[in-house]
């Protein structure tokens, strides 16, 4: 079933597994939470095999820095200050239950180049949230604004407080959340390829 519904399908979407649910099932209104992931190439010369795939900044983050701001926007918040003009949302409130943020270096002896991934899990999202945020971090990891004006960024309640929107290219949804009672997978291998 999964192969040949594929057979159907764009090359950049693929239905990684399925299994019966019961009638009750809606995949959208049954979902408690969202992912996304955002990949990030830091490097001096812009990416090639990668183009499209990943962000990219040539300047080094700071990761400590970005990690801290992003302790601001974890729980309950108005996220206007991350808000498109063209989102639809009925309420700009949403909950982050998770954002982490980690780096790998890339192979090579001396390389100054590296990945950094960053992964939000939230109730929902508002349109270009995640690309919004990504604009305020990377400010803050390139040392542009301290770790505390994501809370003021926050605070504002206005898209004219934040960053610009960062590039599409990297941002990735790695799926809906589903509580136990359905038994679906939580993961699937199309989450993890990414660096």
């Amino acid at each position: 079933w999964v192969r040949g519904t594929n057979t159907f399908l764009p090359p950049d979407i693929a239905v990684q597994w399925a299994q019966p649910v019961p009638g009750t099932f809606h995949a959208r209104a049954c979902a408690v939470a969202r992912r996304y992931a955002y990949v990030l190439l830091q490097s001096p010369v812009r990416p090639s095999v990668e183009a499209g795939r990943v962000g990219w900044v040539f300047h080094p983050l700071d990761g400590d820095a970005m990690r801290a701001a992003a302790l601001h926007l974890l729980g309950e918040h108005d996220f206007t200050s991350f808000r498109a003009s063209a989102c639809q949302a009925k309420t700009p409130i949403k909950t982050l239950h998770r954002i982490a943020i980690s780096q790998r270096r890339s192979a090579g002896e001396g390389s100054a180049s590296c990945y950094w991934r960053f992964e939000f899990e939230g109730n929902a999202f508002l349109h270009h949230m995640v690309r919004n945020i990504m604009g305020c971090l990377i400010a803050i990891g390139q040392g542009a604004q301290p770790a505390d004006w994501m809370a003021q960024v926050l605070a504002a309640r206005s898209r004219d407080a934040a960053a610009p929107t960062f590039a599409p290219d990297g941002l990735y949804f790695l799926g809906p959340v589903y509580g136990p009672e359905w038994n679906l997978p939580t993961r699937t291998a199309a989450y993890d390829w990414l660096p």
